[in-house]
C-alpha cells in the first residue's frame, strides 16, 4: 500500500506568520506609537479584484496594519495616475503601495510600476528590488516566490544540493523562484514553452527533488512524472467544470510525492500573508 504525500496546509502556515507578524506590529506601536499602513491602488471596480483586496484588508487588520484600498476611475489617464503614484511616494504616512492588476489597455503597467519607491514596493515587483533580488540585498520579494519558499522550508527538509525544477518561467513567480532556489544552494532547472515543445519536460519533471508548477494549464503534470519522494509545489490556479485544480493532477501526484500542496488551500492563503510581511520590511526601512 503505497503512502500518500503529506498535504502542506496553507491556511496553517498562514496563519503562524500572521501570529509572528502581528507581535512584530504590536512591538512597533508600542515603541514608535505607529503601525505599517499600506495602500492598494486599482483602477476600477473589477468584481475579482475587489474581492481580492477585501480579503487583504482583512488579513492586514488580523495582523493589526492600516490597509486602504484608493479607486480611481477607468477614464483615468496615464499622467494623472503616474502623478498619484508620486504623491503616494512622497506621503511619509504610506509605507507600502501596491498597483492592483488589471488596468486598462491605455496604462503603461509596468512603467508605472516601476515609479513605485523600492522602500515602498509592496509586491518587490520594482527592477531595483528585483536586481537587489539577485544579489540578496533585500527582504522585500515578490509575494507567490516568498509563499513557495515558505513551503519549502515548512517541510523541515534541507534545500542544500537538491535538484529543483521549476516550471514556469514568468518575471512574477520562475525567475525570481530561481534566484531564491539557487540562494539556498539548490540545483535548478526552469522549464517553459520550448521545453515542451522538445519533448523534454517529463525527463526534468522527473528528475525533480523540489517541483513547482506554476504554469496556469489544468493538470499538466501526471503523478506518473513525479520522482518518488519529491515536494510538489503547485501554484496553478485553474477552473474546470466549476472547481479550482492546479497544474499538478493532484490526486496520483499524491501517490509518488513526500510533501504537497493543495489547490486550493496552499500557496494562495500564504501568499496574501507575503504581502503584509513585505508590509512589515518596508516599514522597518523606512523606519530604520
Amino acid at each position: 500500500m503505497k503512502t500518500m504525500a503529506k498535504l502542506l496546509d496553507g491556511k496553517q502556515l498562514a496563519q503562524a506568520i500572521k501570529d509572528d507578524l502581528t507581535q512584530q506590529v504590536a512591538e512597533m506601536k508600542s515603541r514608535l506609537n505607529k503601525v505599517p499602513r499600506l495602500v492598494n491602488v486599482m483602477i476600477g471596480h473589477d468584481s475579482g479584484s475587489c474581492a481580492y483586496a477585501n480579503s487583504q484588508k482583512r488579513v492586514a487588520e488580523q495582523i493589526g496594519i492600516e490597509y486602504e484600498l484608493k479607486n480611481f476611475p477607468e477614464t483615468i489617464s496615464q499622467q494623472d495616475f503616474r502623478q498619484a503614484i508620486i504623491d503616494l511616494n512622497k506621503d511619509p504616512d504610506v509605507n507600502g503601495i501596491m498597483l492592483h492588476k488589471p488596468v486598462p489597455k491605455h496604462i503603461d503597467y509596468h512603467t508605472v510600476a516601476n515609479l513605485v519607491g523600492i522602500e515602498k514596493d509592496l509586491e518587490g515587483i520594482n527592477v531595483a528590488n528585483i536586481g537587489k533580488m539577485l544579489l540578496g540585498e533585500t527582504n522585500i520579494i515578490p509575494c507567490t516566490p516568498q509563499a513557495v519558499m515558505e513551503h519549502i522550508r515548512s517541510t523541515g527538509v534541507s534545500i542544500r544540493g537538491k535538484e529543483a525544477v521549476i516550471v514556469g518561467a514568468s518575471g512574477i513567480v520562475g525567475k525570481p523562484l530561481s534566484i531564491l532556489l539557487v540562494e539556498q544552494l539548490a540545483t535548478v532547472t526552469v522549464c517553459h514553452i520550448a521545453t515542451s515543445e522538445a519533448g523534454r519536460l517529463q525527463e526534468h519533471v522527473g528528475r525533480a527533488d523540489i517541483l513547482i508548477v506554476a504554469v496556469g494549464k489544468a493538470r499538466l503534470i501526471p503523478g506518473s512524472w513525479i520522482k518518488p519522494g519529491a515536494i510538489v509545489i503547485d501554484v496553478g490556479i485553474n477552473r474546470v467544470d466549476g472547481k479550482i485544480v492546479g497544474d499538478v493532477d493532484f490526486d496520483s501526484a499524491q501517490e509518488q510525492a513526500s510533501f504537497i500542496t493543495p489547490v486550493p488551500g496552499g500557496v494562495g492563503p500564504v501568499t496574501v500573508v507575503m504581502l503584509m510581511k513585505n508590509g512589515v520590511e518596508a516599514f522597518k526601512l523606512q523606519n530604520s
